[in-house]
């Protein structure tokens, strides 16, 4: 097949670093443009990122040469050489929403890392395997943008890939309270521990805006589309704990639950093994193949042994019992930079070409 031309704006930063890995021998995308801040226009990729590459992996060789043009002032350049771009860049959140815009009316599509245009009303705001349908509302964007090809769509926070999926499945049973305590590793703030040495043997009991997020995202997933834009689920309250704590990769979950419907243990790990979302049925390229993990073993999920599961874009699920306050409580993991941050927002791009939402130029 024709490979997709993409391009990846704040490509510098830690999330940008992992798409860039993350293109490396991808079956439908080809990277071909790379953006970051003025400051960095006209570097070699290589050379700009050199000092504070954050991965695993060392860059890959066909993209060291790539030279980048600035995300803000190469907008006419940039959407001339690509079907659409990724979007991760570090700005203010007006500034990001604007930039955002600007190149969805250039006729670019957007696949967005950034929370700017979470709650804008008609961005779908999308896990693949959980709430595809939301994609549908671009149409209305579209409308709203003056647009034939361009649009927005955004991926969820990285602290509720961790839980969100493990809690879709149950929501045939009703759930009425949920109560989650996140455990975030430290690349969820672009950071490692020789950039970020406090870290080191040490907790942190606050995450700015975290726990906002982790409480309210979750509702415009499972919320449904009316007169144009996503209206947010009811019936479920959510409230949520976010703590930065010391590992380099993945988010864990502690998260307690009641419903309107209790179901049996046994109900709840079939419905955990049963769950196939459209990413599956459709094949994507970075969709796993079994979405949730279930350990039987009382100290399982681990970030160290677990986050990489499927190539990090499982979600992992352990220590099911009952509780004496709340009907069950579990805990469950993902790997924040890849199902909860790039990889994630591949998985949704994949989605938005097999759907035919991004299309060839």
């Amino acid at each position: 097949m024709e490979k997709y031309k993409v391009g990846i704006i704040g490509a510098t930063g830690m999330v940008g670093q992992r798409f860039v890995t993350l293109m490396e021998n991808h079956p439908w995308f080809q990277l071909t443009a790379v953006a970051a801040s003025p400051r960095s226009s006209g570097k070699r990729y290589e050379d700009a990122v050199a000092n504070r590459w954050a991965m695993d992996t060392p860059i890959p060789v066909e993209f060291k040469d790539l030279v980048l043009l600035s995300a803000q002032d190469d907008v006419d350049k940039i959407t001339s050489m690509v079907d659409f771009v990724f979007s991760a860049v570090d700005m203010k959140k007006d500034e990001i929403k604007a930039l955002e815009e600007d190149y969805a009316r250039h006729e670019c599509p957007v696949v967005s890392n950034n929370s700017a245009h979470r709650w804008t009303p008609d961005v779908p705001m999308v896990i693949p395997e959980v709430n595809p349908e939301h994609i549908e509302v671009i149409k209305t964007q579209r409308q709203r943008l003056g647009t034939k090809h361009g649009f927005i769509a955004v991926k969820s926070n990285c602290s509720i890939q961790s839980y969100v999926p493990a809690l879709s499945p149950l929501r045939q049973f009703g759930i009425e309270k949920v109560l989650v305590c996140t455990y975030q590793a430290i690349s969820g703030a672009g950071r490692t521990f020789a950039t970020w040495p406090e870290m080191v043997d040490n907790l942190i009991p606050y995450i700015g805006g975290e726990e906002e997020k982790s409480e309210q995202e979750p509702l415009k997933v499972w919320g449904h589309i009316e007169n144009g834009v996503i209206v947010n689920a009811e019936g479920t309250s959510i409230t949520a704990q976010c703590l930065r704590v010391p590992v380099s990769n993945g988010h864990t979950a502690a998260a307690f639950v009641t419903f309107k419907h209790t179901p049996t243990m046994k109900q709840m790990k079939e419905a955990w093994a049963r769950f196939k979302g459209r990413a599956q049925e459709l094949n994507l390229p970075t969709a796993p193949k079994q979405f949730l993990h279930y350990f039987e073993e009382p100290d399982r999920p681990q970030a160290k042994l677990d986050r990489d599961l499927e190539k990090g874009m499982a979600v992992s699920i352990g220590r099911l019992r009952p509780d004496a306050q709340y009907d069950y409580k579990f805990v469950s993991l993902s790997h924040n930079t890849l199902r909860g941050a790039a990889g994630g927002g591949v998985e949704l791009a994949e989605l938005l070409c097999a759907e035919g939402y991004i299309e060839h130029k």
